[in-house]
């Protein structure tokens, strides 16, 4: 099974985000609207200008579970996204990545390490994980490292081709 193969909502119900992703190379990013982190989605959101279309997408999966920093409904997170930092990029109905509800496709994204040979538990908020085109996981980053952090352009450009 893929990260592509698993059934995850769009952030309104209306389809399968994974699905639409098919075929891309995807940065998928849980997020969160009032984490110190969220202005990661400037440079998110510069990624998906730089290198979206048939090839690219960033996927934003918000996530209520680091100190309850993403409380909104899905009208209250799109309307933010849009308006505050112009998202453009598909964002997922909101999910749990750790514990007992985490949602079968963190099941997947856990077990690659990062550079530093972290796996398991997602650590926090705008954590990344960079899929390839069939759906394998190749890359993730920590929280703190900024979407346009050269390793993380250089993994996107080496994926895309």
């Amino acid at each position: 099974m893929t990260a592509y193969d698993v059934d995850l909502k769009t952030l309104d119900g209306s389809g399968d985000v994974m699905d639409a992703a098919r075929g891309k190379v995807t940065l998928l990013v849980n997020v969160a609207s009032k984490c110190g982190l969220t202005p990661q989605y400037e440079q998110l959101e510069q990624l998906q200008k730089d290198f979206g279309g048939d090839t690219f997408t960033v996927l934003g999966v918000p996530c209520n579970q680091f100190l309850e920093q993403e409380p909104g409904s899905p009208e209250e997170i799109a309307t933010f996204c849009s308006t505050t930092y112009g998202v453009t990029f598909p964002l997922s109905e909101k999910i749990e990545v750790n514990g007992d509800g985490r949602h079968a496709l963190y099941e997947l994204l856990v077990e690659v390490a990062d550079d530093e040979g972290h796996t398991g538990d997602v650590r926090w908020n705008f954590e990344k994980f960079l899929i390839d085109s069939d759906g394998e996981v190749i890359a993730r980053f920590d929280p703190t490292t900024v979407p346009d952090d050269p390793k993380v352009v250089d993994a996107i450009r080496s994926a895309v081709g």
